[in-house]
This record gives structure tokens, sequence and C-alpha cells, in this order.
């Protein structure tokens, strides 16, 4: 029988100090974890659950099965490794703190923006805007991925992106390209990009690995259940949605270092509403700390997504300002570092003003002043 083992943190403190140094930093950032579940999973069903706390942690890991325990070994020291800034063409993005990733969609069928951003000048002065409020990286794409939507030969894709991104590219930005063919993902990098974001994890195009290895850039691997084929909403049958999409990253992250990518260059998304119901995408998100236990960054593309309109009266799309803030910062909250999301402005403000909380967070009451 197949055994798995995770291991969950499920209790949060402010800082260190309100639990006596019994918390670890997340991940390097600014959210610490004082409290884990380690569970057990054999074939496909959750068996075994314990709690633990940094100081009782290493004992019950001793006490797990033979033939997990080297796992549930790598996921602690996974939890508490700090990531290294992403290098993008001269622009350093530490990984310490969240950053905001603002997305330009050049198709004319993308669900959020319906192609306002399609002509050069529109495109140039949405990237311009980004940037001014405070983007980190900008992700350009040209190719819809919402439910329904056609594939793109990779020839017009290119004509898409390639002006936006030599465009982003000479404002000084740090620029991603988000597609999942492997000749977009050369012309894109040969033009200016500095990072890929494939929402098929690699698994679309054959050569996109190679191309990755090769270019030693930073990709993003995403979830998706029809990732290599046409419809990345396809398949979306799940035992227990969240350790299953952990298991599929963890595949897609060996993978990718089998392919020859440096572990430093991966980071992962869980794919929020690809192939997800609505009580799918939103535990996912519940369980979002869960995922640095694979030890890699993490990006959350949840900006306007239809999970925001089902809980809240079928918003449109350009009217779900206050549900992606709320998506934000729970995932903040978490510690994810990247944030992928339409309205760039609103979520630095929201980010900024969660920093500021989190900093005076970690200085104890008692050690204030009368």
């Amino acid at each position: 029988m197949n055994t798995r083992v995770y291991i969950r943190p499920i209790g949060f403190t402010p800082g260190p100090q309100a639990e006596h140094g019994n918390a670890v930093r997340l991940a390097g950032g600014m959210v610490y974890a004082s409290r884990f579940a380690v569970i057990l999973r054999e074939g496909g069903a959750v068996t075994q659950r314990w709690l633990a706390a940094p100081d009782t942690i290493s004992e019950l890991l001793g006490r797990l099965p033979d033939g997990v325990g080297a796992e549930a070994e790598a996921q602690w020291a996974a939890l508490r490794t700090a990531h290294p800034p992403l290098a993008l063409a001269g622009r350093t993005i530490r990984l310490d703190q969240p950053q905001v990733m603002g997305i330009l969609n050049l198709t004319p069928d993308s669900f959020s923006d319906g192609g306002r951003f399609t002509s050069p000048d529109a495109a140039r002065s949405e990237a311009a805007a980004m940037l001014e409020a405070g983007a980190a990286i900008l992700d350009i794409g040209g190719e819809s991925t919402r439910p329904g939507a056609k594939p793109v030969w990779e020839g017009d894709e290119i004509a898409r992106v390639a002006p936006a991104i030599a465009a982003a590219a000479a404002m000084g930005a740090a620029v991603s390209i988000d597609t999942r063919k492997a000749a977009v993902m050369e012309a894109a990098l040969d033009t200016g990009a500095a990072m890929v974001n494939d929402v098929s994890g690699l698994k679309h195009d054959p050569r996109s690995a190679s191309v990755i290895a090769a270019r030693g850039c930073p990709v993003v691997l995403m979830h998706a259940p029809g990732a290599g084929g046409e419809d990345l909403h396809a398949g979306g049958d799940y035992g227990n949605v969240v350790l299953d999409v952990f298991d599929y990253l963890r595949a897609r992250r060996d993978a990718a270092l089998t392919a020859g990518i440096a572990r430093e260059n991966i980071l992962l998304d869980p794919g929020i509403g690809f192939g997800k119901t609505l009580a799918a995408s939103t535990a996912l998100i519940a369980a979002l700390p869960l995922f640095h236990a694979l030890g890699q960054p993490l990006l959350l593309g949840a900006s306007r997504k239809r999970l925001i309109g089902a809980l809240s009266n079928e918003a449109p799309a350009d009217q779900r300002l206050g549900g992606s803030l709320a998506l934000a910062l729970a995932a903040m909250d978490a510690g994810v570092q990247l944030h992928r999301v339409h309205d760039v402005a609103e979520t630095v403000q929201a980010r900024n003003v969660w920093r500021g909380l989190r900093d005076a967070a970690l200085t104890d009451f008692s050690d204030l002043p009368d």
C-alpha cells in the first residue's frame, strides 16, 4: 500500500516571542507557525493525524513508519527554509516578504478585461501603470486559459506578446511570460522576459523543460488536471483535493529537477480555479501553508476568479476587487511569496498595510515604553 506523509502548519502566532520562541518562521517569510499536523495517507485515504509543536515534532517524526521518515524530515526542513531572492534581468525580487505580480493579458478573449490591452499603446500604458503602482514582476500572456478558450497558434502568440515584453523590459521591468509553449518561451526570453509561468507545469510541450534548463531562468509550475492536453480544466476528479494537488506539484518539482532545472529556479502554484469546484478552490486556499513543505516559493493567482463571483452574488469579473483583496490577504497570512493580480495598486496598498501590522506584531507589548 502506498503510504505518504504531509506536514501541515495549522497554528500561527504574531511572532516567536508570543510562544516563548517555540515557533518557526515559515519559509523565511513574515509568518510564524507554532502548531503542525503530521498526516499519513495510505492508498489515498488519511489514516493517521498527529499534532506537534516545534519542540516536539522531532520525537514524533522519529516514530513514523519506515519509508516515510526521510520525506517527513525533508518537509520539516523545507517549512523552515528561507528562499534566496529571484534575480530577474538585473532586478532583485526578495522572497522574505510578499511581492505583487501584475497581470497583462494581450488576448481578445480574456475573462477579466475583454481585450482592453491588445493594442501596443494600451499594453505599454498598462505596463507602465503597474510598474509605477509597485508591481515587482509583470506577467505577460497571449493565450487565454479560461474554460472553453480556443488554443492559439504559437506564431500568433509570439506576435501578441513580443512587442509588450520588449516595451516592458525597456522600462526596466522584470518580465514573466505566461505560456505553455516552448517556442513562445524562447521568443519571449530572447525579447526581454526573465521568467516563465507555465500553467501546464511543463507538461503541455515536451521541449519546455529543456528550454528552461538551458536558459537557467525561474519557472512557475502550476497544477491543472488537464495540463497535458488542450483543455487545462478537464479531469478534475479528486480524492482529497489538497493532498492530490500537493502530490502533483511534488511530482512536477521532481520532474523539473530531473530535467536539469535548478531547485532555486522552481516556483509552485496550486492553480486556483483550474479544473476545481468552488469547494476545491476554497479548500486549497485554506491549506496554502501546507505547500511550503515542498520547499519551493509559492505563487497564487486568484485575482477576479470565478470563486469570488460564486461567493458574492455572481459579481462580474470587473466587480471582484474586494474578493480579490480578501484572497490576496489570506495568501499573505499563509506566507505565499508571489501574488498574481489584476489590481496592482490596490493589492500593493493592502500588502503594505499587512506588512506594517506584521512588523508591529514582532514587538512584544511588554517591551513598549510606558
